[in-house]
């Protein structure tokens, strides 16, 4: 009875692509197969000479980073992350989390993965923070621990979007701190944001950690501008 129930359910309310809004196999999620393969991939991991290491290189002392997809104005990556942060559809990130880590590896042992935090004003209007969603995707595949309750945020900063780069740094000098100390000291962690474009609240995050006694810091970044 359930199994009929269930095929009603999907002739009523059919199961979606959110790219090509065909119907999904029984074992696709969120995003058909055939999409899924034509995601622009950055495969930084595999590079010796990655790109992103080297974009933070200067800026702040990390270990690793990298990034899983290229975001580009209205490619299929930027309609992806508009989805899941501005329509509600936290499961999406979680499952581009869980897509990325089933093709990444960390190249070194992760203790901790910590979300890039939203103010607690911002994230209660949104209803969730779409890193932690994408970090829970993380671990659903590497088993680490996800910890929401040592990174904050003090001032709701204003968005970044539209904003030059020098002023998207002017506006995270010093918008994080951190709480809980002793849990991350000694602790190598990845630091998980959704899109990489200036870097400055990836790196106004990590200046906050490596404050912390024996606190190593690496990225990921579910994208990348």
């Amino acid at each position: 009875m359930r199994t009929i129930r269930n095929e009603l359910f999907c002739l009523i309310f059919p199961r979606l692509c959110v790219l090509c809004n065909e119907a999904l196999g029984e074992n696709e999620e969120q995003i058909c197969l055939q999409c899924l393969c034509k995601l622009p991939r950055t495969l930084f991991h595999r590079q010796d000479d990655n790109p992103l290491v080297w974009f933070f290189a200067g800026k702040i002392p990390i270990l690793h980073a990298t990034a899983f997809l290229y975001y580009r104005k209205k490619n299929a990556v930027s309609h992806l992350t508009h989805t899941f942060k501005y329509r509600g559809n936290k499961q999406l990130a979680f499952q581009l989390g869980r897509l990325a880590a089933l093709e990444y590896t960390p190249c070194r042992q992760i203790d901790l993965l910590i979300p890039v935090p939203l103010h607690p004003k911002k994230e209660k209007k949104r209803g969730y923070n779409q890193s932690e969603w994408i970090c829970m995707g993380l671990a659903s595949v590497w088993n680490i621990p996800v910890r929401t309750d040592v990174l904050r945020r003090k001032t709701p900063t204003s968005t970044q979007t539209g904003k030059l780069l020098h002023d998207r740094w002017r506006n995270m000098q010093n918008a994080f701190f951190t709480e809980n100390a002793e849990v991350l000291q000694g602790q190598h962690v990845l630091l998980v944001d959704d899109v990489v474009t200036s870097g400055s609240t990836l790196v106004a995050c990590a200046e906050a950690l490596v404050q912390i006694p024996g606190v190593r810091v690496s990225i990921f970044a579910l994208s990348i501008a």
